[in-house]
């Protein structure tokens, strides 16, 4: 693969490049333009033949139809640096390089069209060979050479030879390059003419110049942006996007403002639809390309180096098949197909730009950063695309995602884009769910239980998660009730507390003291203060119920209790005092946990330092006194051994120990409510 960054000087790379990662415009039937032109850069391409296919013949020249020439004038937005390039091309022959989709086209035919009424142009296909190339004498004001194949190939000469005869037909000629990393500096010092940087527009004013031209009333088009709402900006318009996307934003909420008032997300999501359509379209034939455009519909937003690899891992995980052989006419099977052809070998820019993503660049470097979708809920639209037309792959998708890693953020992705394509397929998908959380990958339970916590909110999908997270809660495979452990979390998904819950009790009725249970049980533990964390006073409470009759209980129930409830307590200690002060069956529940947390030789020293951490409150909270005056007379009348531990220990400590006041009292109180006090 080329570097993609290069010296000014570095032609060779520079050529090398330009041939790895080149697309070639073709003309349209009877030498047209099509939309395009209007659109602000949408570009009309396809791929170079592949190694030893056959070729297409390109039509050579034709002229730009009026009536997209003037549509293209109507909604230009002027782009930075257009006043500089007019005065550029009275020269007669200059060069235009810049990105496609950037509104390049648009940018060029009104170079051209500068200063005349009713200009005629001709579109020149950039494989003509302008050596032997002429202008027509007259009737032609501006020729537009599209995308020569390698632009490094024009000699300074063959321009020179053009420039009498266009100037004799006033003409002008302009020559449309895609730009590459020191292109425009190399060719400009190669051929000794004009080279003119093209930079997009601002999107909102592409927007607005488009919108404006298709609903020419004022009032509408005010009602339509009021509707739209705050978010148009930030989620429709970002000032990152490109024209052609800015242009069919307008196009959409024109078309969709015919039935009245539209929002924001109703727009959003037949964009994403559209693109995800011609995305998915264009990819299905090139394994290189689907491969990158499924990883970036799972791992859009994180590092570009982490979206090119997941490609390159589905692509070595289906197979040298797969990789080899682009489909015709469908995407590629698995196995006994037919070898076509060598796939194209891709820039790394060409396959980010060819699926759709935007790089976003880190400060101060230009070859690290994070690639995305323009508008996100294209990568969801994506699935509903593959989910309809290439069910065939969901397997493979599945076990891929399955292996995504070890970080979290990778792990949070995978589960979404597995839980789309549930919602995608009504809920069919989830049979391979099964397999996907047995698979002996790090990252296998995570994945599945963040799509069990994601499909449960969806009417199509609720019924058939449930089903799944209660068999799977008493299943003999405990990385199956794993996942229901961790699909409990509120962090994990959709999961209501009360519905949690009752699964949590279904998973505790199935551990033993084998290490794989402990593994679950450690989930649970985690889970419960999570939950506990992040709920609300109600949900807390019934935690606490539900601790408790575990107190009650031998073995790992109780256990359990007595693990978590520091922890608990711990992480709001202001909520535990308000509760014991305000409740009295709240009271009970912590007092009979605290007492049983400490009993506990494993969780006695947690219980110790919440305790303790409890009595260092007083100071600055003096609010907490009362609660834990409670707790403490609470213990003392449950005269538990463990309280008893704790009172002793604090009591014997130094004189600056917390609450050594408190327990020495209380522990006057207690010995004189036997004859013979314990002195463990």
């Amino acid at each position: 693969m080329t570097s993609e960054v290069f010296q000014a000087n570095d032609l060779d790379a520079l050529v090398a490049a330009l041939a790895a990662g080149r697309e070639m415009v073709v003309v349209a039937p009877n030498s047209t333009v099509n939309t395009g032109w209007v659109t602000g850069g949408q570009r009309h391409t396809v791929s170079t033949s592949a190694v030893g296919g056959p070729g297409v013949v390109p039509m050579r020249q034709g002229p730009v139809r009026a009536k997209e020439l003037q549509a293209a004038r109507r909604r230009f937005v002027p782009p930075p640096g257009f006043e500089e390039a007019l005065v550029a091309l009275e020269s007669g022959i200059s060069v235009l390089v810049g990105a496609p989709g950037t509104g390049r086209e648009t940018h060029a035919l009104n170079l051209l069209a500068h200063g005349e009424k009713d200009p005629v142009f001709v579109q020149v296909d950039g494989a003509v060979d302008l050596s032997r190339w002429v202008p027509r004498p007259q009737g032609v004001h501006g020729y537009l050479v599209v995308e020569p194949p390698d632009p490094f190939a024009l000699r300074p000469w063959d321009l020179s030879r053009l420039e009498a005869p266009l100037a004799e037909a006033g003409a002008r000629l302009l020559i449309m390059v895609a730009d590459a990393p020191g292109l425009a500096t190399s060719l400009g010092d190669h051929l000794g003419t004009p080279v003119l940087r093209h930079s997009p527009p601002d999107p909102r004013k592409v927007f607005s110049a488009h919108l404006r031209d298709a609903c020419t009333d004022e009032d509408i088009r005010n009602r339509l942006m009021r509707a739209l709402g705050p978010s148009l900006f930030d989620d429709l318009l970002p000032t990152e996007l490109p024209p052609r996307h800015a242009a069919q934003a307008a196009e959409a909420v024109a078309r969709l403002g015919t039935a009245g008032d539209v929002s924001c997300s109703e727009v959003l999501h037949v964009l994403a639809r559209a693109e995800a359509s011609d995305l998915v379209a264009q990819a299905q034939e090139d394994p290189v390309l689907l491969a990158h455009l499924l990883s970036l519909s799972v791992y859009g937003g994180l590092d570009r180096d982490i979206v090119m690899e997941r490609a390159t891992d589905l692509l070595k995980l289906a197979g040298p098949g797969w990789e080899q052989t682009p489909a015709a006419g469908s995407t590629c099977r698995q196995a006994g197909r037919k070898q076509v052809g060598a796939t194209r070998q891709w820039s790394v820019p060409g396959t980010l730009r060819a699926v759709g993503a935007h790089f976003t660049r880190q400060a101060d470097t230009d070859t690290t950063g994070t690639v995305s979708f323009y508008w996100p809920a294209v990568g969801n639209a994506v699935w509903e695309v593959l989910c309809r037309e290439h069910a065939d792959l969901l397997p493979l998708i599945h076990e891929w995602l399955a292996w995504t890693g070890y970080e979290p953020a990778q792990i949070e992705r995978a589960g979404q884009a597995v839980a789309a394509v549930a919602v995608a397929t009504g809920g069919r998908s989830l049979e391979l769910l099964r397999h996907l959380a047995l698979t002996q990958s790090p990252s296998a339970v995570e994945v599945a239980a963040r799509c069990l916590g994601e499909v449960v909110r969806y009417p199509a999908t609720t019924a058939k998660a449930e089903s799944l997270l209660e068999g799977w809660s008493v299943a003999v495979d405990a990385d199956m009730r794993n996942a229901v452990a961790y699909a409990c979390r509120s962090d994990r998904g959709q999961l209501r507390a009360g519905k949690a819950l009752q699964l949590i009790d279904l998973l505790m009725e199935t551990l033993s003291d084998d290490v794989d249970d402990m593994t679950v049980a450690g989930t649970i533990a985690a889970t419960l203060v999570q939950r506990f964390e992040e709920g609300d006073s109600r949900a807390r409470r019934t935690m606490l119920s539900q601790l408790r009759d575990w107190a009650a209980l031998d073995g790992v129930p109780g256990q359990m209790a007595a693990l978590t409830f520091p922890a608990m307590a711990g992480r709001d200690l202001p909520w535990c005092g308000d509760q014991i002060l305000s409740d009295a069956g709240m009271a009970s529940a912590m007092v009979r946990l605290t007492g049983h947390a400490l009993n506990e030789s494993v969780t006695y020293t947690f219980m110790r330092d919440v305790l303790l951490s409890w009595c260092c409150e007083l100071d600055s909270a003096p609010q907490l006194g009362p609660a834990l005056e409670e707790l403490l007379q609470g213990l003392v009348e449950a005269r538990e051994p463990g309280s008893l531990r704790w009172l002793l220990s604090v009591e014997r400590g130094p004189d600056s120990m917390p609450g050594k006041h408190v327990a020495t009292r209380l522990l006057t109180v207690w010995r004189s409510r036997t004859s013979t006090p314990n002195t463990d």
